[in-house]
């Protein structure tokens, strides 16, 4: 599902037009991705959490160089769903 099918789904069941529901799912997306880049996590209560994963320092090598190189500590986005979102995609049945 794109973005687009999603606005359009969000439109179709609120009766809110297209143009108001794409404003407020990139502004939920814009406040997610600025919340993260501040180290920050998000959680939302039965859905997941967004969190910010610290990845170590550690040596990596250049296979075409035959060199090592080190790759610095760095931080990773992350989803951890919560349970009642994983039971209900487990148990979806098609």
């Amino acid at each position: 599902m794109t973005k687009a099918e999603i606005v359009a789904e969000i439109a179709t069941k609120t009766g809110i037009e297209k143009v108001a529901v794409q404003a407020v799912v990139e502004s939920f997306m814009e406040t997610v991705k600025d919340t993260m880049a501040d180290g920050e996590n998000v959680y939302l209560r039965g859905f997941g959490s967004f969190i910010v994963k610290r990845r170590a320092e550690k040596t990596g090598r250049n296979i075409s160089k035959n060199t090592t190189i080190i790759i610095p500590a760095h931080n990773i986005p992350a989803f951890k769903p919560a349970k009642t979102f994983v039971n209900e995609v487990k148990n979806k049945v098609k």
